[in-house]
This record gives structure tokens, C-alpha cells and sequence, in this order.
């Protein structure tokens, strides 16, 4: 994955990120809104403008860094604000608002999908590459944020359906989750193994005999 870095490749990444997490991010925001909590609204994260999600060094240089130290993207935006209380349908309203951020990746996938292969033929070899790179890219930030590890977005819908004892522990380690990701990515080869194993599936799925 994202194996050749020419500066061409490199700036497609950047652009994919860009948009993939901004539109991630407001996602979570419009969610949120809908299921009754205007906590991100208020704050202005309902919104297609990227610099109110971006965080510099989360979201732009340290997806660079992964990708070529892990050959996967590690990255992390602004997290977008809200009040669990006020969703309709308490963990479960919460657990949606988790999860339509990377649902919201796996959409963008499948459209990147649909149009390389409504392109095959006729499109030049740059522009389905930069398609390939954004499906590789969203298809990534699918797999990697259902985790279910806090903050991870697939935490919160491990959390709907956990047990009590199990959401406290895992409300106690929220504030840790990055760092035990980092420490699983280093120091777990098969932890890094087996998300780069569901990222092949998925787009193997998704493209057969393209990739």
C-alpha cells in the first residue's frame, strides 16, 4: 500500500486526506445535529471548509510519517464536540454519531469505486491512479477508526452493547488509547499485520483484479 512516493503521489495523499477527513469529520458534526445535540454546530464543525478540522501535525504530517514507517495511516483530527445526554436514543444515538465518520469513508470507497470502473477504458493512467489512491486512502481510514479502541470511532459502538464493567474500563482508558495504539502498531508486528491484511481485503473486494 501507498508504495511508490514520487511528489505526485505524495500531493494526491495530501488531497485525499483532506478530503476524506473533512468530510469524515462534519459527518459526526451533522449526526450529531440530527440526532438532537447542537454542541458541534454551535461550534461551527458542520462545515465542508477543512481548516475547522484539521489538526496540523494529527492530520497532516503524522498520516506521512505511518505510511512510511507502517505502510498505514495513523492521523488524528479535531475531535468534533458532543454531548452523548442530548443524542436521541442514548448509547445507541452515540454509537451512530461514532460510527458516521467511517461509514462516511466506506461511501466515499465505494464511490471512488464506481467511478474507476465506469472509467476503465478511456481514463488516463494518472487520473485512476489518483482514484486507486483514494479508495486506498478512505478504505484505510475506514478500517482503522472502527477499532474498537478509545477514541477510536468503533469504541463507541463497542460501547453500546458492553456490558457496564466493560464501558468503564473503557472510559478510563480513552485518555491512553492513542499511545496504546502507537504501542500495538510498534511493538505488535501482528497488529500492523492484520490491518494492513483488512485493508488489502476490502480493496481486493472492492477492485478485483485492479490491485
Amino acid at each position: 500500500m501507498f508504495a511508490d512516493f514520487t511528489a505526485s503521489t505524495l500531493a494526491i495523499v495530501f488531497i485525499s486526506l483532506v478530503i476524506s477527513i473533512t468530510l469524515h469529520e462534519a459527518m459526526h458534526a451533522f449526526t450529531g445535529f440530527w440526532l438532537g445535540d447542537d454542541t458541534a454546530k454551535r461550534e461551527g464543525r458542520i462545515s465542508l471548509n477543512p481548516l475547522k478540522h484539521i489538526d496540523p501535525f494529527g492530520t497532516l504530517i503524522l498520516p506521512f510519517i505511518t505510511i512510511i514507517l507502517f505502510k498505514f495511516p495513523l492521523l488524528a483530527a479535531k475531535p468534533v464536540p458532543f454531548n452523548p445526554h442530548r443524542v436521541k436514543y442514548g448509547e445507541f444515538g452515540a454509537a451512530l454519531v461514532g460510527i458516521a465518520g467511517p461509514l462516511t469513508n466506506l461511501l466515499l470507497a465505494l464511490v471512488g469505486t464506481g467511478i474507476l470502473h465506469l472509467s476503465l477504458g478511456f481514463a488516463s493512467f494518472g487520473f485512476s491512479q489518483a482514484l486507486l489512491i483514494f479508495v486506498q486512502i478512505n478504505v484505510a481510514l475506514f478500517v482503522f477508526n472502527m477499532i474498537p479502541i478509545p477514541p477510536l470511532d468503533g469504541s463507541r459502538l463497542l460501547y453500546a452493547f458492553a456490558p457496564e464493567a466493560i464501558q468503564d474500563f473503557m472510559a478510563q482508558m480513552e485518555r491512553y488509547g492513542f499511545f496504546i495504539l502507537i504501542g500495538l502498531l510498534v511493538a505488535v508486528p501482528a497488529f500492523s499485520d492484520l490491518l494492513i491484511n483488512l485493508n488489502t481485503s476490502v480493496i481486493h473486494f472492492l477492485l478485483p483484479g485492479l490491485t
